[in-house]
Parts: structure tokens; sequence; C-alpha cells
């Protein structure tokens, strides 16, 4: 497995130059507060809109008291803090999350964004400061163990995710792919039986366990995608503001109490450069 995927044209890297097309007009009628993202208009504005996945545990969910938690709250949180402005979260699903960028509903994305060509002509990505592996999760008597056997099975994925796209990638033709609209939908899919595998991160056999102790395993390995925080294209001053917090975050230390709470492990080496993803604006 290497650490950065090669890219191939695919329905949804189409998809990904459309959005691209369309970020700059839709930056031209962001509400007034979101226009000129600055450090400045954040404190002035008095909070922190964070974009975030709200059911994708444990990069970001609710809890029983309807509180956001996980690892990107954490490092959300940490942000606020950092610039001394409360944070507001809005759950995204993950077809959503660049448009409400995009639109100006929220300030940044800690939003699980794995770091890919295609999103990096509509957004403006960080530095990685969160790496996910993305992989084929199935029950443990389901006989894959090749990409070719998956034209025997209905593959599920999240719709307009990394899984979405290591799937449709390496999938024989002819394969049935059914998308859903999020990670949820996605495990309840695999539990409910109308679909036998679903493309995944590296949590979901955890969360499916959860439900069916025992029965899930992962069975192929796709890619490791690393995860950056999304801001809007040709902000820089705003770009610069988050790289420096993601290094002050990988020196002291925090960013590793953040792996070790949600992960259990420590965080991986980063790589300094993603072929087609600058972490500047140029």
């Amino acid at each position: 497995m290497t650490d950065t995927p090669i890219f191939r044209p695919t329905r949804r890297s189409v998809l990904g130059a459309g959005l691209a097309a369309l970020a700059a007009p839709a930056l031209l009628t962001l509400p007034r507060d979101a226009a000129a993202q600055t450090v400045s208009d954040i404190k002035s504005k008095g909070k922190l809109v964070v974009g975030i996945q709200g059911d994708n545990a444990p990069w970001g969910f609710l809890n029983s008291q309807g509180v956001q938690e996980g690892f990107d709250a954490d490092v959300a949180k940490l942000f606020g803090k950092q610039l001394g402005v409360p944070v507001e979260f809005m759950a995204t699903a993950v077809a959503n999350r660049i448009p409400a960028l995009v639109t100006g509903r929220v300030d940044i994305l800690f939003a699980t964004m794995g770091m890919y060509p295609d999103r990096a002509k509509a957004i403006q990505f960080s530095k990685p400061y969160a790496a996910n592996d993305i992989i084929l999760v199935a029950a443990k008597g389901t006989a894959i163990a090749t990409p070719a056997d998956m034209k025997n099975f209905t593959i599920g994925v999240a719709r307009s995710s990394a899984q979405d796209t290591a799937v449709t990638k390496v999938a024989p033709e002819g394969t049935t792919i059914r998308r859903f609209d999020d990670d949820a939908a996605t495990i309840q899919a695999l539990l409910s039986g109308q679909v036998q595998a679903v493309g995944a991160n590296q949590f979901y056999p955890l969360r499916l366990n959860k439900s069916q102790p025992g029965a899930y395993e992962r069975k192929l390995d796709f890619v490791r995608q690393y995860n950056g925080a999304g801001t809007r294209l040709g902000q820089k001053e705003w770009n610069e503001a988050v790289n420096a917090f993601i290094d002050t975050i990988k020196a002291n230390g925090e960013l590793a109490k953040i792996y070790q709470t949600w992960m259990g492990f420590t965080p991986p080496e980063f790589p300094t450069t993603l072929e087609g993803v600058p972490f500047t604006v140029g």
C-alpha cells in the first residue's frame, strides 16, 4: 500500500472539477462577514463557525447531551481557543462539506477532509494534521480477498467520500456500487443486509462490531489518506493562521494528546508535500 494514491479520471474527479469551476463565482456572493476571511474578521464576528462531520465517530459526533465531540472537534476547539473565540459547530454530510464552506456557511472545515487533487481545486487545504486508512469491510464469511472479488457483491459507500473514490477506482466493471448520504447510512446498509461490503475508514470495523461483536473485518486496504483543514481559495492570511496553528499543536504535544484520546496511538509522520494538493496559498 502506498501513502499517496495515483489518480485517474473518475466520475467523481469530473464532478470535483465542476465544483472547482463553481467555487470562484460562489465566493463573489458570500455573506459580507465571510467575503475576506482573516483572523481579524473572525475576532470581529466573535465566533468560529466550523464545519464538521456530525455522525462519524471518532472524528466527529454528538454525545448523549447533544454536544459535538471527537478528534476533529477537539482540534477545532483548540484553534478557537488560540483565536480567543468560541467555536460553533455545523454538522455536515460528506457531500455537503465543500458547499458549506464555499458558500460561507462555515469559516473552516475540520471535517475528516481527505486531501485530494480534485478537492484542492475547490478549496484551500492546510498542512495535514491527521491520517486515515481507506479500506473495504465486510462480514468475516464474505469471500473478498482481491479487488476482483468485489464484482460478486453489492458494495456500499458514502457518496462523494474518499471511500467512494477508492471503490470506484478499483472495482471491476459491472460491480454494483450503492451510494448513501453519509457514514451512518452506509454502516446501517451493511448491518441490514442492503449491501454485503462497504468502502470504509479505519474505524468502521469498531463501529460495526459494537452492533454485532466479532462479525466484521477489514478485507482490502486501498490507500492511506491525509486529512487537512479546509478554507476558501485565495484567503492567504487565514490559510497561514491555520498552518501556524497546526505547526504549534504538532510541536507542543497537543495533537499527540488528541490522537491518544481518540485513536489510542501516536500521530504518524506527515508528508511535507502531496502531489496536486498545495498546503499554502500561492
